[in-house]
């Protein structure tokens, strides 16, 4: 029996890999197509100008241009410091033997705060007493003999070298008796050295030395410090070139200080500029001031960093807006404002100074004109506009309150 043909199987092998190939790319495209139908169609992109959903106006919150009058502020940063700090350091040695104050009290100048054990510098001053006393009797003694000398030199009893002798002794002695009173006096000063008291009007720290131990005037810890807190200042820098928009209003009197809290909302204490520094620092290009604040609530602390804002003058009827009016683009700072056909135009304005949420407008604005407040990052110029308004009077939609938060009224 004849065998089968031998050319046929390598014609299968060698055909095999590609139609394989071909079926899985004809299945792989058929895939592809099935998820592709099942897509919905976009649809097509409206021509007209850009709004809400299918060209509908865009809610926005609108608000109005106001004329009023704002303050014009030079911003800086400051540090608290106590008018006076003082260390109170025992002047003479001996044992701590009372502590009259409590760690935080406010004192008064002339309070006693600490007792020092006196009876040694006592014993120390009853000595020098007895010793003038006793240099004074011996004064006595010689005044006499000197008065007697003095009537027998006059009759020739005596030589006169006596009698000069006899005066010197009195002069001698008199000079003892001022060194005595002198000593009397440094020791009557070193037993008022004793009683400690506060040499300033402030409030105590923390004790640094309690009853019962040994002080020395050599010791540079001292027994409490002693901060003036009524009244206190704040030194601050500015730019040097502000110097010259506050010299001039320098001299037309006190300048007021704002000293704001952290977030730069709170007024934490007001003040007058106290002193402008002598010299600019060289370094860093700012000039230091120093403010002086009442400080009656106890709001400022020594060592607090606060934000400082000094007062230079007022600006009558300029025109401000929300801040979240004013918009920033690659061109700059710019507005949308309202027109009468509930479209919005984009128009470039020029800010100032911000103060208390509002935006100074030096151009591109007039008062009275409604403005975006909210809702402008879906509108263009030209934009339809729907106010959340059900009287259509957007004016007051987006003012403030009087708890400083923003309101609109309920569509």
């Amino acid at each position: 029996m004849d065998s089968p043909p031998q050319t046929k199987t390598p014609i299968l092998r060698r055909y095999k890999l590609p139609f394989i190939f071909l079926l899985l790319v004809l299945f792989v495209g058929a895939g592809l197509w099935w998820v592709t139908s099942l897509k919905p169609a976009a649809p097509e992109r409206s021509g007209g100008r850009r709004g809400g959903r299918d060209g509908a106006p865009v809610p926005v919150l609108a608000g109005s241009v106001a004329k009023r009058d704002v303050p014009v502020y030079l911003d800086g940063i400051g540090t608290v410091q106590a008018l006076n700090t003082v260390t109170i350091r025992p002047r003479v040695d001996g044992q701590l033997i009372r502590v009259n104050f409590t760690e935080g009290q406010d004192v008064r100048a002339g309070e006693v705060l600490a007792q020092i054990d006196p009876l040694p510098l006592k014993a120390q001053l009853e000595q020098v007493l007895a010793k003038k006393n006793q240099d004074e009797a011996q004064l006595a003694n010689a005044r006499l003999d000197l008065g007697r000398y003095a009537e027998m030199v006059a009759k020739n009893v005596i030589a006169h070298q006596q009698y000069d002798t006899q005066k010197s002794a009195v002069a001698q002695l008199e000079a003892a008796v001022k060194t005595d009173q002198a000593a009397i006096d440094g020791a009557q000063v070193q037993l008022g050295y004793t009683t400690i008291t506060s040499p300033i009007d402030g409030r105590t720290g923390i004790r640094l030395v309690d009853q019962g131990n040994m002080v020395h005037a050599s010791d540079t810890n001292g027994l409490v410090v002693v901060t003036q807190l009524r009244p206190i200042s704040v030194v601050f820098t500015l730019p040097e070139q502000t110097l010259k928009d506050i010299h001039p209003r320098e001299g037309g009197g006190q300048l007021e200080v704002l000293a704001m809290g952290g977030d730069n909302s709170a007024v934490l204490s007001k003040g007058i500029l106290a002193v402008i520094d002598n010299q600019i620092d060289t370094t860093t290009g700012t000039i230091r001031l120093k403010a002086t604040f009442p400080n009656e609530d106890l709001q400022l602390w020594p060592g607090q960093f606060v934000n400082v804002r000094l007062l230079l003058s007022m600006k009558k009827d300029a025109l401000v807006v929300p801040s979240s009016v004013v918009q920033r683009g690659p061109s700059g700072t710019y507005a949308y404002v309202i027109r009468g056909d509930q479209t919005v135009e984009m128009r470039p304005v020029k800010t100032g100074q911000g103060d208390g949420g509002d935006v100074l407008i030096e151009e591109g604005l007039s008062a009275g004109e409604q403005v975006v407040v909210d809702g402008q990052y879906k509108l263009q110029n030209g934009s339809k506009i729907r106010l959340p308004s059900s009287e259509g009077t957007p004016v007051e939609d987006g003012k403030k309150d009087g708890s400083g938060t923003r309101r609109s009224r309920k569509s």
